[in-house]
């Protein structure tokens, strides 16, 4: 008899710890830009039971998420209206630094958890950032073209060349946004000798040592040779590089996009480009993602584009993966991390 009590007390025990698991459920809504299958989901699987997709819509936020408690999303939007039908969510994970595609006003209201993951790409963005402006300035992939083309073969000169080749000393990166990204970037551009204005918040005395602090957006935009853009995308900063700004900088100046498509109107950044009153611009990110076949930089003159590659290393992903697991085991032990709607 003792032994029936003993199984039935376990039993019960197991049953209400499967309960507490199965009301402590996680969605992903899209792993597999972080985790096209080369890292593990098993460290999140073992912290709550899993639903996993690797591709999502705003439309199937709802369905998908119903009985969570816990919702990863990277780029799928979870609206004011989605958390409304939502009663069992409690946690919003994001899985990149920015956290704009959660509504973060609304999640704050109902009591629910959002964080982000700050600073696991920034030397992955900065170092894409550069590379952008390098391939600008040097062409090294064009000139490799031409070499196995024959072009220097023949040219009957020891050297061939047949686009500007521009020497960044002495040049002023204009940088908008000085936080992990934007000091990394500075301190490349530093390092190539150029001169380093920022627009950023902060206080003069507060920045590095070598960066020049803009008086202002406009001050930045007629100073600067290179404008690179690393700052959060918000009601304030959308659409915060127009056309009215583009005129202001100088003929020939190179434009800088890692950050968010949405800070530069796309159409005036490829009207300035086929004008040709900017030389150069370099974006790995657009408004809408992926970009429609008739978005007007993949058409614009002198513009290179990457499909928003700056975060995917394996290193910095590897990262990514790991601070999302502990963002989430932090919650559920009841002392949430890198929250963003204190």
């Amino acid at each position: 008899m003792s032994f029936c009590i003993f199984y039935l007390i376990l039993y019960t025990k197991i049953t209400d710890l499967q309960l507490f698991f199965i009301m402590r459920k996680i969605v992903i809504l899209d792993g597999y830009a972080g985790n096209p299958g080369d890292l593990s989901w098993e460290p999140m699987k073992a912290l709550a039971p899993c639903d996993i997709y690797d591709f999502g819509t705003a439309d199937t936020v709802v369905e998908r998420c119903r009985d969570a408690e816990m919702v990863l999303t990277n780029k799928v939007p979870i609206d004011a209206a989605a958390i409304a039908q939502l009663p069992e969510l409690k946690y919003i994970g994001v899985m990149a630094t920015g956290f704009n595609v959660a509504d973060i006003e609304e999640a704050r209201r109902r009591g629910i958890v959002v964080t982000n993951v700050p600073a696991y790409s920034t030397d992955s963005v900065a170092q894409l950032t550069i590379a952008h402006l390098l391939n600008i300035c040097w062409q090294p992939q064009h000139y490799t073209d031409e070499a196995r083309d024959l072009k220097w073969t023949n040219c009957g000169s020891y050297a061939y060349f047949n686009t500007p080749l521009i020497e960044l000393a002495g040049k002023q990166m204009g940088i908008v946004g000085l936080g992990n990204i934007g000091n990394a970037v500075a301190r490349m551009a530093l390092a190539m000798n150029m001169r380093v204005m920022a627009f950023t918040s902060k206080r003069a005395d507060q920045l590095p040592e070598g960066i020049m602090k803009a008086d202002n957006l406009e001050h930045l935009l007629r100073t600067s040779d290179v404008l690179t853009m690393h700052c959060p995308l918000n009601a304030d900063t959308t659409g915060m590089i127009n056309a009215q700004g583009l005129t202001m900088m100088k003929k020939g100046s190179i434009v800088l996009n890692m950050a968010r498509g949405a800070l530069i109107v796309e159409q005036d950044l490829a009207d300035a480009l086929n004008s040709g009153h900017l030389y150069a611009a370099a974006v790995d990110c657009t408004s809408v993602e992926p970009p429609a076949a008739d978005h007007p930089l993949l058409t614009a003159r002198n513009c290179y584009l990457t499909p928003h590659i700056g975060w995917t290393s394996y290193e910095a992903r590897v990262r990514l993966m790991d601070v999302i697991t502990s963002n989430v085991a932090a919650y559920l032990n009841g002392c949430p991390v890198n929250v963003v709607n204190n």
